[in-house]
Formats: structure tokens, C-alpha cells, sequence
């Protein structure tokens, strides 16, 4: 086979109800030229990349277009490729599709139907399904309605019994209890099963010296500028990426996030030095949507910010990978020891719940520094 350089990376899209081919591929000058070329072609704004009507013609003209020139990655067009898209419609499309053994035991239609209705996730979506599947063919032979709380209980224990962790046993009782109670309106018949507990691991953070130093050390703008936003306003790696120019409010010196984790919008604070940064990014990079952009006006990518606060944590001889949720743990921790309230930090974090955020009452060192060792007494 023909050792192709270049790669295109083909996505199942629904836009406006019609289905597209999204074309994904790193900025090159011969496959933009051969892109500008194909019928109807079109700039996703909401997927960030090139697309096209899906129709029989349309595939034809792109795999004559490109042959000899570039691959083009399949893994996520061909038929069981749906499950790779961003839209849970079309991952459920994919689930119905399947070519399945006579013997396996698929979801009820209803299971499907409700997970559309509920559009939850791509990841709850597949997560869902899947042990829900797994669950439902290891009672075969048993009528759905039939099962009973004690089979669920035998079920999770073989779970148990095999390793599973607590997650991936919270996950399938979730899957199996949303059958129950979500499609068929029944009681919490489940509620009485003991669920694994929880693991709770302490949030890795850095000091206010290391974050600083980070950012000194860090000599590209936009790398400095990244790094500075994720620790001073304790922003999610996809919030940080997904911030548009409006985003930031000089005048309130707030920055707005749009769409966090949960689908929630909230505001952050905004520092007077990383506004100042920001003003010479923006004269210098000029973006002109995304507050970082990569190359073709496409948000910056999640993996690039995560390597680039990797690099200044080892350039800050921070013994620890530096990960950006580092940052966010670290702007929470920071702001508790400086004595803000906790239940201001919940809002400036978009938690749902104060027991998340109570957590970092567990790392912050302020409250230690006031108790004696009886070994200094």
C-alpha cells in the first residue's frame, strides 16, 4: 500500500437535519486547493471544519479527488464509524444499525428513544448502551421486566468478583437503573443496593510560587497567556479552548463561560495582568473568533494546551506533571487560603454541588498551619 503523508479524516455531520461529510486534516496547501474544488463546499462553524453534502455523487468526486494524494481516515465514516461522531443521534443511529449475532440481545427500541430524548452525552450515550447490553445478555433468556433486584445485585457481584472497578460498577447499575425508572416509569426498585464507594483522591495542586514561576518561565505570548488564564480564573481545558473574543469583559473584569461542563453558562474572574497580556496577544496573533486559535481560525487544540502546561511545569522544576486541571485545583485552593468563601469559589468553579468544592478544604494549607504538632509542643 501507497505510504500517503498527508491525512483526512472523513465525520458523519447533521447540519440543519441534512447530513454532511465533515473533512478534517491539518492545514495544507495542496489539500485546501483540492477542498475548494469539491461541490458545495462549505466552513462548519459549529464543528470547526470543511464539509460537504453527504450524497453518493458527492463521496465519489472525494475519493477520485484525493487518491494518490491523501489517506483518507475512515474510522469514524464508515458504518460503524457513526459511533465516533459528536452527535448522540447519530451514535444511536449506529447502535440500531448494527450487524448483530442472531443470539445477542440488543436494547429495547424504547432505551434508544429515551437516551435521544434525554441528550445526554456521545460518552453517557455509548456507556449506557453498552452496559446495558452486557447486563441484559448475561440474563438471556429472561424477560426484561422479569429480572429481579436480586439478579441486579448477583450481577454487580460478579462484577465485584472480577475486578471491575467501583466506577465501572456504578456505571452498569446506572445504565440498568435508567431502563427501570427512566423508560419504564417504574419505582427505584434499585436504590436498596449497596453502591460501591466512591474513591476520593485529593486534588494534586501547586504553590502561588510555582504557578508564577511557571509563567515566568513560559517565553511564547499565547503559551503565557494560556497558562496565566487556566490558574488565574480556574477555567476547564475545553472552557479555555471554546472562549471567544466577547468572552472577555474588560469593563466588568469578568470572563463568561459558555456551555461548561454540564451544559451550564457562569462567569469567572478576570485578572488586571492577564488583561494586559491579552491585549498585546491580540495585537500580535490578531484571532478572530476564538480567543486561541490554530491554524484556519480553528479552536486550539485540547492536547496543545495540555503539552504546553506540561513543558512550563518541567521548566519550573515542578517534580509532578503539571496538567491544566493542576491550575484549576490550584486557583480554588489559593483562593480559599486567601480566605474567600467557599460557597463564591462553588460559583467561580460551576460546581453543582458545595460538597465537590469542599474538597479543597482537605489541601489547603492555611488550615493546618493553625493546628501544633504536639511533636513542636
Amino acid at each position: 500500500m501507497e505510504h500517503l503523508s498527508k491525512v483526512i479524516t472523513l465525520k458523519h455531520l447533521i447540519i440543519n437535519n441534512r447530513r454532511m461529510i465533515g473533512l478534517r486534516f491539518y492545514p495544507d496547501k495542496v489539500i485546501q486547493e483540492l477542498v475548494k474544488t469539491l461541490t458545495a463546499v462549505r466552513w462548519s462553524t459549529t464543528y470547526s471544519m470543511v464539509c460537504i453534502p453527504n450524497t453518493n455523487e458527492n463521496y465519489t468526486e472525494l475519493l477520485a479527488k484525493f487518491r494518490g494524494v491523501a489517506y483518507l481516515d475512515m474510522r469514524y465514516f464508515s458504518r460503524r464509524g457513526w459511533m465516533g461522531s459528536s452527535n448522540p443521534s447519530l451514535i444511536i443511529k449506529a447502535y440500531r444499525k448494527r450487524e448483530l449475532d442472531k443470539e445477542y440481545r440488543s436494547c429495547p427500541e424504547e432505551y434508544f428513544n429515551e437516551l435521544e430524548r434525554k441528550r445526554y452525552s456521545p460518552n453517557t450515550v455509548k456507556s449506557y448502551i453498552s452496559f446495558f447490553e452486557q447486563f441484559i445478555n448475561y440474563y438471556k433468556s429472561e424477560p426484561l421486566i422479569k429480572i429481579t433486584e436480586e439478579q441486579v445485585k448477583e450481577y454487580l457481584q460478579k462484577l465485584i468478583q472480577e475486578g471491575k472497578s467501583d466506577s465501572y460498577v456504578n456505571q452498569c447499575l446506572n445504565a440498568i437503573k435508567f431502563y427501570y425508572e427512566i423508560v419504564l416509569r417504574m419505582p427505584n426498585r434499585f436504590y436498596s443496593i449497596e453502591r460501591p464507594a466512591k474513591v476520593e483522591k485529593l486534588p494534586n495542586i501547586i504553590s502561588k510560587e510555582e504557578a508564577k514561576l511557571m509563567i515566568e518561565r513560559t517565553y511564547n505570548l499565547k503559551h503565557e497567556c494560556i497558562i496565566s488564564l487556566l490558574y488565574s480564573s480556574g477555567l476547564r481545558r475545553s472552557e479555555l479552548i471554546n472562549l471567544k473574543l466577547e468572552d472577555i469583559d474588560a469593563k466588568r473584569m469578568l470572563i463568561k463561560v459558555h456551555q461548561g461542563k454540564g451544559n451550564k453558562d457562569r462567569i469567572t474572574l478576570l485578572s488586571k495582568k492577564i488583561l494586559e497580556k491579552l491585549r498585546i496577544y491580540y495585537k500580535a496573533y490578531k484571532p478572530k473568533k476564538y480567543l486561541f486559535e490554530g491554524r484556519e481560525g480553528i479552536p486550539y487544540s485540547g492536547t496543545s494546551v495540555g503539552n504546553i502546561v506540561a513543558k512550563s511545569g518541567r521548566k519550573a522544576g515542578i517534580r509532578m506533571k503539571v496538567k491544566p486541571h493542576t491550575l484549576r485545583h490550584s486557583f480554588a485552593t489559593h483562593l480559599l487560603e486567601a480566605g474567600t468563601d467557599l460557597r463564591y469559589i462553588q460559583v467561580l468553579l460551576g460546581h453543582n454541588s458545595s460538597k465537590t468544592t469542599e474538597i479543597y478544604t482537605h489541601v489547603a494549607s492555611n488550615i493546618f498551619n493553625s493546628i501544633e504538632n504536639p511533636l513542636d509542643c
